[in-house]
């Protein structure tokens, strides 16, 4: 079998998005990421993706998120803001909360440049479960999901997000889109 079937056997047993030697340019939120782009060029594009953006903006991140890196970034989509209790991403993005806003926001980056088969890696190596520094500071606990396919990333409160589209390749590092936002 050639190593392009037995990765693609493999992504699809593990639960997760082709690994980024199959899928060149994956989609996500409807468009195309190409991996000659920054994160803010490709998450721009993703339809999934416009509450995180403007909360990008808001918190004056931009800049950061288009310098070299590299990051792995925890993505959560619109869908997950949208299980935040009403009112929440309204008032995380006026001026006077900015500081909350980044300390969330750099809570889903961890520095380095992190694939799900590092992540799985990380994961075998700590018994079952990996600890990632944020560029907020706190700790992300990766985990596998339930069944073992797939990751989850588990935030400070205890808060678990499932990662629904791995291995997204970027020029400045990774994102892996998750299905909930990740609280300090």
């Amino acid at each position: 079998m050639s190593k392009t079937l037995v990765r693609l056997a493999l992504a699809l047993g593990l639960g997760l998005a082709a690994a980024p030697a199959l899928a060149k340019n994956p989609m996500v939120g409807g468009a195309p990421m190409f991996a000659s782009k920054t994160i803010v060029e490709n998450a721009v594009n993703s339809k999934d993706h416009t509450t995180l953006v403007a909360a990008v903006k808001a918190a004056g991140l931009v800049d950061t998120l288009s310098g070299p890196g590299p990051f792995t970034v925890f993505a959560p989509t619109n869908a997950a803001f949208g299980k935040l209790p009403p009112g929440t991403v309204e008032t995380l993005v006026q001026p006077q909360n900015k500081a909350q806003l980044t300390g969330i926001l750099t809570y889903h980056v961890v520095p380095g440049t992190y694939t799900s088969k590092e992540l799985m890696k990380l994961v075998k190596q700590g018994g079952g479960e990996a600890t990632l520094k944020t560029a907020q500071g706190e700790p992300l606990t990766v985990a596998m999901a339930r069944g073992g396919k797939g990751l989850t990333v588990t935030d400070a409160k205890g808060n678990t997000a499932r990662v629904t589209i791995a291995n997204v390749m970027q020029s400045n590092g990774v994102i892996h889109v998750i299905n909930g936002v990740l609280m300090p």
